[in-house]
């Protein structure tokens, strides 16, 4: 009998799991703001307060992608889904829709000034270590992910580039934009059997 060992001699390491968040959100508007504050409010109980660099930057995040869910992944009947992970020092996000012909461009599209769209992606990219796109396995769509590394300390690491002042002027004007507001309600989010 063979052994499942690989031939290095050491069996593969998965990191370890240390925090996890997960669940599904109806595919409006109202589901995404309800899925950011959610994340958010995760964070805070994980230990990264709500306006610290990893809570602010990965709400962020959250926001673009769970809106992008919405506009460009949105399949009438079906949510989406978010799942929050912490292993091994990495903050991961994951975004799942069900459209599968929808997806995103493999870096973030140029964009000017004056552009009422397209910056999502490159928010994201700006802001997170990593990202990128996955088929759905076992079923239609994708999910769109994003890591965001973080020092013993528990804020970002600095490697990233300093974005020019135009993004700087992008990141506070979509941090303005994402404000609550007193229309969300809890019962966006999905619960039940509702199928995907």
């Amino acid at each position: 009998m063979k052994s499942a060992t690989p031939p290095n001699g050491h069996m593969p390491q998965h990191p370890a799991l240390e925090h996890e968040f997960t669940m599904r959100f109806t595919s409006t508007p109202r589901g995404a703001r309800l899925a950011r504050r959610l994340v958010s409010h995760r964070l805070d109980e994980w230990g990264h307060p709500y306006a610290s660099p990893v809570n602010e930057t990965l709400t962020l995040i959250t926001a673009e992608l769970t809106a992008n869910a919405v506009r460009h992944g949105h399949v009438p009947g079906r949510d989406f889904h978010v799942q929050l992970a912490l292993a091994d020092g990495t903050f991961r996000i994951e975004v799942t829709d069900t459209r599968t012909e929808e997806q995103p461009p493999a870096g973030p599209p140029a964009t000017d000034s004056l552009s009422e769209s397209g910056r999502g992606l490159l928010l994201v990219a700006t802001l997170a270590d990593g990202w990128g796109v996955s088929p759905r396995p076992a079923a239609p769509g994708k999910t769109v992910w994003a890591e965001l590394h973080m020092q013993a300390e528990g804020h970002p690491l600095t490697h990233r580039v300093v974005p020019e002042p135009t993004d700087v002027d992008l990141l506070l004007t979509t941090a303005s934009l994402l404000r609550d507001d007193l229309g969300s309600r809890p019962e966006e989010a999905s619960h039940g059997d509702r199928r995907r």
